[in-house]
């Protein structure tokens, strides 16, 4: 029989029971978990340190090696608006865009460079770039949950607003990326670099971007006239500019003096030899009054609108011109630009008539510099820029044109043309004249007197396709010159064409500067804020007429002042001038251009009255808003009366000081080529000599009354017409045009 199994033993049979463990101490002992076992010691412990600190310095050490100093900027930080000059290259006329200069650390005075470092870093000059108590602020801040702090050194501060790739956003990923730039700009760039970075991208109020826009800004003066309290307060105040402006504003300075006076003191630990004086002797500066001008009011606006345009097409877009820098040298005399207003502006005033407008263009003819306009009196209350914009039509100012064809197609000014009228050429409406001149007129004296018929004819016989290659090569708009042809044909030759004050300017320029022709343009250079030149001079030369020719159309226009329809206008000193009347059918446009060598000025006369319904009587408008006008006569006023005395009053101003330069001596080049009949001169009472075989160097000072040459032996081909008269002002139209003020044309002819 087989002994009984205790009933405890039975239970702890293998396999039947819980498993032992370290823990099972036996008979009588007490089973459980040996959790010391699972403990590490204190060498697996600092082993297990040593691996994790080594593993985030190498993490740390690879996100270093691949985070390099950023070679994009950020667009803003380096955004710098652009200034246009006068052309003397220093007188400001306007800065566009981004109110910053970047200006480089020689120009901004030690003290300067001291206030910052004061204010903002006070170990700039020492530190590698980061501050590590900053850095474990922000580290611990983030930590515990709350928001990212600062501490951040003026190299950190430099990184985060210049370099592409640093966000504004407060992250630690951001943070540590900063951190590593910072670092690594320290190591290759100078501190120096860091600086002038620094104090050329951060924002100081008042719209002031870098230290050198801050400068003008708040004390009207460049950064290298800063004074030490000066820099002080320019210091104090990025903490929080914005805040500052709205502060001060109100007339709160509170802020903004306690910001001056850490400044100060920070100055005086910075460099106690230098600055230690300054919390005794340093006063808040006075700041320069807020600049509330518009930079487009007055005449300033069609100065910077005719720039715009003319980079814009030459490849610098509005875009570019307000963020890129730009040092852009102008055509413009500030002397002459402030002449040109006031000789229009007081002969516009003794007229008494406000809707009357004139404009006024003066261009070097030996380079196509506009150097002075007038467009009206305030840009912001009339945007057109009437000297390059406001078509009118030329008048008799066009004839010149017709002239120079004839001369440069080999036929003299001695020829003899039609003075009678009217004459009815193939397209056009018959044109007659405004006075008397006899059925044949040498050209030299139609065109002082403006003969319609001379110039009609003349054009006639070189082809209106010459004439428009002469007019076209002097500057003037293809397209209108194309239009006036198909329009009114052989009116085109007498002034149906539309052109503008600076065309014509540069267009008589060709005159002066004996046949060739300079573009009309505005900008001289444009520059970067280096000093590099990225955009060249434009008016390329082009010959048009040979220097012949142009010498003997002076001559001819020389006659105009002397005693044609400008008799008796001069400049002091007997200054050698030439130029043309011109005044339209109704007198609705009138024009004046004359010459001396150095200058080609055209003055330009209409009126224009806002348009009515006449319902209602009220005056219509666009589709903006903008009330329409409708252009009316001049009444009395003709080109040889106001525009011409514009024109005297402008350049008495314009060439007081300069030399007094001759034209070139005509030489009555090319062969006579009458187009009629030469007259047979009246007889006398006593004989008189013969003629010369030569034409006189210069005529005397009144016509005779009838030509000099040899007569002819039979009357002209068509009997005289009684001319059109006009008043003793001398002043011409194109009779025979229409109410519009146009040619009128008939049906075309064979």
């Amino acid at each position: 029989m087989q002994d009984a199994v205790p009933a405890r033993a039975r239970r702890a049979r293998p396999g039947r029971g819980r498993l032992r463990g370290s823990g099972d101490r036996g008979p009588g002992g007490r089973t459980g978990w040996n959790w010391k076992r699972f403990v590490p010691g204190w060498k697996v412990v600092l082993l297990g340190c040593a691996v994790l600190v080594t593993g985030l310095f190498a993490m740390i050490a690879v996100a270093y090696a691949h985070t390099p100093l950023p070679v994009e900027t950020q667009d803003h930080a380096v955004e710098q608006g652009s200034v246009i000059y006068y052309r003397d290259g220093r007188t400001e006329i306007a800065r566009l865009g981004t109110k910053r200069e970047i200006v480089p650390i020689s120009r901004i005075p030690r003290h300067v460079q001291d206030a910052f470092i004061a204010t903002e870093n006070r170990t700039f000059r020492t530190d590698p770039g980061i501050s590590v108590s900053g850095i474990m602020r922000a580290a611990w801040s983030t930590v515990t949950g709350q928001q990212v702090q600062g501490g951040s050194t003026i190299t950190q501060e430099m990184a985060r607003g210049y370099y592409d790739g640093l966000s504004q956003e407060r992250t630690l990923q951001r943070k540590f990326k900063e951190i590593f730039v910072s670092i690594r700009a320290s190591k290759e760039m100078s501190k120096d670099q860091i600086l002038a970075n620094y104090l050329n991208t951060i924002y100081f109020g008042r719209g002031a971007n870098g230290i050198q826009a801050a400068a003008q800004a708040f004390f009207d003066k460049d950064v290298d006239r800063l004074t030490p309290a000066e820099a002080a307060y320019l210091a104090g105040r990025i903490q929080s500019p914005i805040a500052f402006d709205k502060a001060e504003a109100e007339q709160n300075w509170a802020p903004t003096r306690e910001r001056f006076a850490y400044a100060v003191r920070g100055m005086a630990i910075v460099d106690p030899a230098r600055y230690g004086h300054l919390p005794r002797t340093a006063t808040f500066p006075k700041l320069a009054e807020l600049d509330k001008r518009e930079t487009l009011k007055g005449v300033n606006g069609y100065m910077v609108d005719i720039v715009r345009r003319e980079l814009e097409q030459r490849g610098i877009t509005e875009e570019k011109l307000r963020s890129g820098g730009y040092r852009v040298t102008t055509t413009f005399d500030r002397k002459l630009m402030r002449a040109a207003k006031k000789a229009v502006e007081s002969n516009l005033a003794a007229l008494h008539d406000r809707h009357i407008r004139a404009n006024l263009a003066a261009v070097d003819p030996r380079n196509g510099r506009v150097i002075a306009f007038y467009s009206g009196h305030d840009y912001l209350k009339s945007f057109t820029n009437n000297a390059f914009d406001a078509r009118k039509q030329a008048a008799s100012a066009f004839k010149p044109y017709v002239l120079a064809a004839w001369l440069q197609n080999g036929y003299s000014l001695r020829s003899y043309v039609s003075g009678d009228g009217p004459v009815t050429l193939p397209g056009t409406k018959p044109i007659g004249n405004s006075h008397d001149v006899g059925a044949a007129v040498q050209i030299d004296r139609a065109t002082a007197e403006s003969v319609n018929t001379a110039f009609a004819t003349m054009a006639q016989e070189v082809g209106l396709k010459e004439v428009e290659r002469i007019a076209v090569g002097a500057g003037i708009d293809r397209r209108d010159v194309e239009r006036a042809v198909k329009d009114h044909a052989y009116g085109m030759s007498i002034g149906a064409g539309l052109v503008t004050p600076v065309e014509q300017a540069a267009g008589y320029g060709i005159f002066a500067n004996g046949g060739v022709h300079h573009g009309a343009h505005v900008v001289v250079s444009v520059r970067t804020y280096k000093g590099m030149t990225v955009m060249k001079e434009a008016g390329l030369p082009r010959t048009v007429i040979g220097p012949d020719a142009a010498a003997d159309a002076t001559y001819a226009m020389r006659q105009v002042v002397r005693y044609g329809t400008a008799a008796g206008t001069t400049l002091p000193g007997g200054r050698p001038i030439a130029g043309k009347t011109g005044t339209n059918n109704e007198n609705k446009e009138a024009w004046f251009v004359g010459y001396v060598p150095q200058l080609s000025t055209a003055v330009g006369m209409y009126k224009e009255v806002p348009q009515t319904d006449p319902r209602t009587g009220k005056v219509v408008k666009d589709a903006n808003g903008h009330p329409l006008s409708k252009e009316v006569s001049l009444g009395a006023i003709q080109g040889a009366d106001t525009p011409t005395g514009i024109w005297r009053d402008f350049m008495t101003i314009a060439m007081a000081g300069r030399p007094i330069e001759p034209f070139p001596a005509p030489v009555f080049g090319g062969r006579r080529h009458d187009l009629v009949h030469r007259p047979m001169p009246e007889p006398t009472s006593r004989p008189t000599p013969e003629p010369t075989s030569g034409p006189t160097s210069e005529p005397t000072s009144e016509p005779t009354s009838e030509p000099t040459s040899e007569p002819t032996s039979e009357p002209t081909s068509e009997p005289v017409q009684d001319p059109s008269t006009e008043d003793d002002a001398g002043g011409e139209t194109m009779n025979g045009n229409g109410d519009d003020g146009s040619p009128r044309v008939s049906a075309p002819g064979g």
